[in-house]
């Protein structure tokens, strides 16, 4: 029997959106690299979803059990920007808060449009950015970004994130390379929230 792809999953209270697999790094430490999944779903998806199926799914399914819907996944959720601005709207429309997980690399993906701008304007409330590394350097040696420049416009993008007035979060995983602290140093300095994930992956 063929499988279904997961578009939506839960977990904390919370509800996910898997709706590409692609993305703009190739990061040493992505779930990608050693698994199919997490919370024992298979994320991999066979084709990405249509827009209609997307908002099908989301309409088959009691909204108000969860805290938030997460654009998360195995992939980049902003290479799908327009598809998730109308799945924006169409939640805030619903009052459902969402928030979405990023690599922070949407200057260099629409280097013409006010990313944040949108999304805010679509009802987004909180973007989390995949900090990763205290410096370039790191940052590179880590991610793999598939654009020259990359961790600059991150960080330019964070502050676009704050100018729009959603709430800006910034990740880091756990591992040798990484200066936790100096990590942490950034997030006050761009006034996010900090968030150390561990990392489950092969030695």
């Amino acid at each position: 029997m063929d499988r279904k792809d997961t578009i939506i999953y839960e977990a904390h209270g919370n509800l996910y959106l898997n709706i590409t697999n692609r993305c703009t790094a190739e990061c040493v430490f992505c779930i990608k690299r050693y698994s199919d999944g997490v919370y024992g779903y298979n994320l991999r998806l066979l084709r990405e979803p249509v827009l209609s199926e997307i908002i099908s799914e989301l309409e088959q399914t009691d909204l108000s059990k969860y805290r938030e819907v997460v654009f998360t996944g195995l992939g980049e959720p902003l290479l799908r920007l327009d598809d998730v601005l109308k799945i924006t709207e169409w939640l805030a429309g619903r009052d459902i808060p969402t928030r979405l997980d990023t690599i922070g690399h949407a200057r260099l993906l629409y280097p013409g449009r006010n990313v944040t701008r949108e999304l805010a304007d679509a009802g987004m409330k909180v973007i989390s950015i995949s900090l990763n590394a205290q410096d370039e350097n790191t940052y590179n040696q880590l991610c793999h970004p598939k654009y020259r420049n990359a961790y600059k416009k991150m960080l330019e993008f964070a502050r676009d994130v704050s100018n729009a007035g959603m709430e800006l979060r910034f990740t880091v995983v756990d591992l040798p390379v990484v200066d936790i602290a100096k990590c942490r140093e950034l997030s006050r300095e761009y006034c996010a929230d900090f968030k150390v994930r561990g990392y489950s992956g092969p030695e």
